[in-house]
């Protein structure tokens, strides 16, 4: 009984040591993982300002970006107008100094994503209408009771308008407000 007693002793003193051991490793794998994450955190801490520092950077770049674009399409839009414009000066004196009648001027060139009228840009659900009597309506005579044609009507009218620059005609659909003042002269 002694020596099984003492077997028993020496079996509880080894599995005493081996936890001893045990708990020493994971005490000291604790205590490099804390050294990490001390570490980890002292990153992230130095990391933290330059950058949330670039993303507020980023974010202020974009939105530069953005109003320089803009800034730049609109100027563009502007130059071609004024192209536009100096060239029918030009010719409008080249057909002076030649002694050349002047003929009815052209219609402005129209960019398909603006109202004609009031220059609104037409988004995906916006309305746009064309004109039903530029399309071939029949046309009322003048005040002076010369009929207009088509084709003079058409160098007066605006093409697409928006819903607030166009007249409702009912069963003809709508029409740019200057058909309508033609052909309803007493609207104007």
């Amino acid at each position: 009984l002694p020596q099984h007693l003492a077997s028993l002793a020496a079996t509880a003193q080894e599995e005493t040591w081996q936890s001893r051991q045990q708990l020493q490793a994971q005490r000291q794998e604790m205590a490099r993982l804390q050294e990490e994450l001390s570490r980890a955190r002292q990153d992230g801490e130095r990391w933290a300002p330059p950058l949330q520092r670039a993303q507020r950077e980023a974010l202020e770049r974009e939105a530069t970006r953005g109003a320089e674009q803009a800034r730049q399409q609109e100027l563009i839009r502007d130059m071609k107008g004024r192209l536009l414009e100096l060239l029918r000066e030009k010719d409008a004196l080249w057909q002076k100094t030649e002694g050349i009648d002047t003929p009815m001027p052209s219609p402005v060139p129209r960019d398909p994503g603006l109202c004609a009228r009031c220059r609104k840009d037409f988004r995906l659900l916006s309305r746009r209408y064309n004109c039903r009597w530029a399309m071939g309506v029949a046309l009322a005579p003048c005040r002076d009771g010369s009929a207009l044609t088509s084709c003079s009507l058409s160098r007066l009218c605006q093409g697409k308008v928006c819903h607030t620059c166009s007249v409702d005609m009912g069963k003809h659909g709508r029409c740019c407000l200057i058909c309508y003042q033609q052909r309803h002269p007493q609207a104007t």
